[in-house]
């Protein structure tokens, strides 16, 4: 690859703040509103023009799906989210559980009002393209935006860009699988013009349950009802509407009274790698053909959307699984799967896994705890990360990308980081006892 010498400048500094946090997905925003909560002049930065992260770039709605009857919930920061959806009118039942699908367009505005109530500064249109380092110890971003590069100087960093981007940039150690190993990504899709009540007869004469798309259960999953679709997929790919090779088959959510179907959840790409932005725009762009190819058999073969048209694509791909970075500590699937207990917890999240063809339905209460020690990256000091880039294996992470997790560990290190500021700690050195105390103090349930 040809390279360029880029000429050293002096650069402005935009701020200074206590915590400044980079990416506004449910860790990120979780992560921001509770330094903030602890007192501490906050920062949080997105790249894009609205915060939310995945519920509102890519239209995920569904933040609680695994809750039923018998779940034991994580509460805090991820439950508000939903609660104030709620109350806002932002939400709609959820169809396959004991929750709020969230109205994503909505969740912006009510993003918007729990920063501006938390007395956050926001940054939007503003992408954090490198680090600041003295010694082993991170002291802030370069930004570039409309308003040129300049810097953001923190005595805390809380990484939640998904893909671990400011751990990467500063050195800490990571890793990521090859790509045809990742998770797939998703365009995702809703449309208007649904026959509301057709459509939901047609799913009552042709049940689907979880069992029908896992590969593997614990058994009990079997009879849970799932808004899974895949005959209409199937019929168009023997009539040589969807190319032989390509899989569509996935959920839809909320349907709304006007005929709106807003979560379509079938497009689903293997083997793009999201840290290469070549791959990034040829997902994209393939995302839309098939999502295409899903609203032709939606419109031939489902009963209730013969005259549904394309309302929304996501406005950015959703990604499962990136970077993930080694951390003081790393959680394992056995962890999640015999609810395992650590000393340095900041939260709890239910038996929950949802990934690499495996489905667990947390029913029966059980729960493992969440350990401080994955999201402190090994190597730079007073950076912690948030989100689905947390340390731990490859079964671990269809628990730990879950979006209510992801507010765990977002709150979890949003706290830490206010609590190290004001004992004058590292982050690595941080008072566990203290940091759980104030997590309590903000409705975290621990143990």
């Amino acid at each position: 690859m040809k390279q360029i010498n880029e000429q050293n400048k002096m650069i402005p500094v935009m701020a200074e703040t206590d915590v400044l946090v980079v990416g506004s997905g449910p860790g990120g925003l979780a992560a921001a509103l509770a330094a903030s909560r602890e007192g501490m002049d906050t920062i949080l930065v997105e790249r894009y023009g609205c915060f939310g992260g995945n519920i509102t770039q890519a239209s995920v709605e569904s933040i609680a799906w695994y809750r039923h009857e018998g779940t034991v919930e994580s509460e805090g920061i991820g439950f508000e989210f939903e609660a104030r959806a709620k109350e806002m009118g932002a939400s709609r039942k959820e169809p396959q559980s004991q929750s709020e699908a969230l109205d994503t367009e909505m969740f912006k505005y009510v993003a918007d009002r729990l920063i501006e109530e938390a007395g956050i500064k926001p940054v939007l249109h503003c992408l954090a393209v490198e680090v600041m380092i003295e010694g082993n110890a991170i002291g802030g971003i370069i930004t570039e935006s409309k308003s040129g590069r300049q810097a953001i100087l923190a005595k805390r960093v809380i990484d939640a860009t998904g893909d671990a981007d400011i751990a990467c940039r500063a050195g800490a150690p990571y890793h990521i699988a090859q790509k045809h190993d990742l998770m797939g990504v998703t365009v995702t899709f809703s449309c208007s013009g649904v026959n509301k009540q057709e459509f939901l007869e047609y799913v009552r004469t042709h049940p689907a349950t979880l069992k029908n798309w896992a590969e593997e259960t614990t058994g009990k999953e079997a009879h849970l009802f799932s808004p899974y679709l895949q005959e209409p997929f199937t019929r168009a790919k023997e009539a040589g509407d969807i190319p032989e090779e390509v899989e569509i088959a996935g959920t839809w959510g909320s349907l709304s009274e006007q005929g709106d179907a807003t979560y379509l959840n079938v497009v689903y790409m293997l083997g793009f790698d999201p840290t290469d932005v070549r791959d990034l725009t040829r997902a994209e762009m393939e995302g839309r053909k098939q999502a295409m190819w899903a609203m032709a058999a939606l419109k031939n073969y489902t009963p209730g959307f013969e005259k549904a048209k394309l309302r929304t694509f996501g406005a950015s791909l959703g990604i499962r699984e990136s970077r993930k970075i080694i951390g003081r500590s790393n959680i394992t699937g056995d962890d999640v799967r015999n609810q395992a207990r650590f000393d340095d917890a900041i939260g709890i999240f239910p038996e929950f896994l949802d990934g690499y063809g495996i489905v667990i339905i947390p029913t029966t209460g059980r729960y493992f705890q969440v350990p401080y020690g994955i999201t402190v990256p090994q190597e730079v000091d007073n950076l912690l990360v948030a989100g689905r880039c947390v340390a731990g294996d490859q079964l671990s992470h269809a628990a730990t990308r879950q979006m209510m997790c992801c507010a765990v560990t977002g709150q979890g290190a949003g706290v830490a980081a206010a609590v190290s500021i004001k004992d004058k700690m590292t982050c690595r050195e941080v008072d566990i006892r203290g940091v759980q105390k104030a997590l309590e103090n903000q409705g975290v349930r621990i143990a």
